[in-house]
């Protein structure tokens, strides 16, 4: 069921941006628009979003990606269209609505951190629930679990000067959590950081998503981050919503040229889960016990060593059941794609 739905979502920056749309309406692009002293961020978007999901959305720079995700909380204003959370319309909304909204279901993590330099860790991570009117002890005691929680124990009393790079994002990310949304936003919060960090706070950010089951819209311009965090990808050029699907479904069935581009230098083996290349376990066979069996959500990079020399077919499992098999063939077939 979607808790996010985006319908109609167009914004143009610039001195007329209605009659900049109408023109765009009409068949100009956005060179010509620029030409004219106007700005295209998005055009005609229409999105669902999950309850519970990660929904990545990706594009090059001037995609209109961030703008994207600022409507969600309406920072921006659109030229047109319409945003409603769980059925309530966010562009109608009065401002003490939209105050309460960003206070009680949304909480944002940016790129540049977005600390108060005059708070110690302790209280930035409280400050959504200071802004809620929760009491000093319960908003700190719940500060310093999520600070435990994302690996900052013993930092409660540092400013944020006193941090590095990846520690600050974590403190972005633990005042996300414990502001208890249950819809975050995630603007290329993990792009600052070096690809050791970068891959951390992703390999956490998933732990704690399988816990937590929060709605995340997360922002970014890099596939590989995409593939890897995203239950769902969509992906933005120009302004314009290309193609919306799961990571196997845009590695392996690209809308166009230009995803097809996208795509063509991933690491399928390590992007995709041996699921993709699964096909189903013969009916007239016995089922293999689950322990011979690998579960079909692995990456095929980490059931490779497995399949190197077999001359049988690999069991799959999920939830306790036998889904299917693979073999070293299927496997080999699915990644020469990529070549």
């Amino acid at each position: 069921m979607s808790l996010i739905r985006i319908r109609g979502l167009s914004t143009v920056f610039g001195p007329r941006p209605m009659l900049a749309l109408e023109r765009l309406r009409a068949g100009a692009d956005k060179a010509s628009l620029l030409a004219q002293g106007h700005t295209l961020a998005l055009h005609d978007v229409d999105l669902d979003i999950r309850a519970g999901e990660i929904f990545v959305i990706m594009g090059l720079s001037g995609s209109g990606k961030s703008t994207l995700v600022r409507h969600i909380n309406r920072l921006v204003e659109p030229t047109a269209g319409r945003v409603s959370i769980g059925g309530r319309d966010v562009m109608a909304m009065a401002a003490d609505e939209l105050i309460e909204l960003r206070r009680s279901r949304l909480s944002m993590v940016f790129q540049g951190f977005g600390l108060l330099d005059h708070l110690r860790v302790l209280d930035n991570v409280a400050l959504g629930l200071e802004l809620r009117g929760v009491g000093r002890a319960d908003r700190q005691a719940k500060a310093r679990h999520w600070i435990e929680r994302v690996g900052l124990t013993g930092f409660e009393g540092h400013g944020p000067a006193q941090l590095s790079g990846g520690m600050r994002q974590r403190v972005g990310l633990a005042r996300a959590l414990c502001s208890e949304t249950d819809v975050i936003l995630m603007d290329e919060a993990f792009s600052a950081l070096d690809p050791m960090i970068r891959s951390q706070l992703q390999t956490e950010l998933l732990s704690l998503q399988a816990e937590l089951g929060r709605t995340i819209v997360f922002i970014t311009h890099d596939l590989d981050e995409a593939l890897r965090l995203g239950d769902r990808v969509a992906i933005l050029r120009d302004g314009r919503l290309v193609q919306v699907g799961t990571p196997h479904e845009v590695l392996l069935e690209p809308a166009d040229d230009h995803v097809a581009s996208f795509v063509r230098d991933v690491n399928r083996a390590r992007a995709l889960s041996i699921d993709a290349a699964r096909v189903p376990w013969p009916a007239d066979a016995p089922a293999p016990a689950l322990e011979h069996a690998v579960d079909a959500d692995a990456s095929i990079e980490q059931v490779l060593p497995m399949l190197v020399g077999r001359r049988t077919p690999l069991a799959l499992r999920r939830g306790g059941v036998i889904v299917g098999q693979v073999s070293t063939d299927l496997v080999r077939d699915l990644l020469a794609q990529q070549a």
